[in-house]
């Protein structure tokens, strides 16, 4: 690991472990692999149902470029669930919820960790990220090109509109 406090840039992204999905319907699926979408720019949002600054912020933000890159077939959009605490309210029935509310037809992730990510979300182990709402990019490449909490969603989707 190197010294930085949050988020791994620069560094080739770790594959997801193996956690529940429901498609961008809302059906249960097979898990998401990143390796599949090689050569894919993909954007992955994590959340937490109870959180006032996912619905406040991030979610919409979410939505905006989901909906600005709908036809974009060059990137894929995942939601995912890191829970690293609220377990008990911050459910897979809650992470559902959270799809039909903000209509986002993409696939969604609950990510509750296990003994080796100390119960913590993988992804937010893995990925180094300080809580929720949080963004990570990846590049065609699979490096992490962003890692962070703070984003402008417009300069995100200008930036999104010159993948090809």
């Amino acid at each position: 690991m190197n010294n930085q406090k949050y988020g791994i840039e620069g560094l080739f992204a770790p594959e997801l472990e193996r956690f529940k999905w429901v498609d961008s319907y809302g059906i249960d699926t097979e898990p998401i692999q990143l390796s599949n979408y090689r050569g894919k720019f993909i954007v992955l949002y994590c959340f937490q149902s109870w959180c006032p600054g996912c619905h406040k912020i991030g979610l919409p933000s979410l939505q905006q470029m989901v909906s600005a890159l709908k036809n974009k077939e060059s990137i894929r959009f995942f939601a995912i669930q890191t829970v690293f605490e609220g377990k008990s309210q911050n459910t897979f029935e809650k992470l559902k919820e959270t799809q039909r509310q903000y209509k986002l037809e993409i696939p969604f992730g609950q990510d509750e960790g296990n003994e080796n990510t100390q119960n913590v979300s993988s992804v937010m182990y893995h990925y180094r990220t300080g809580g929720t709402p949080w963004f990570i990019f990846i590049n065609q490449k699979g490096e992490v090109v962003f890692n962070d909490f703070h984003l402008n969603t417009e300069k995100a989707i200008e930036f999104l509109q010159t993948i090809k």
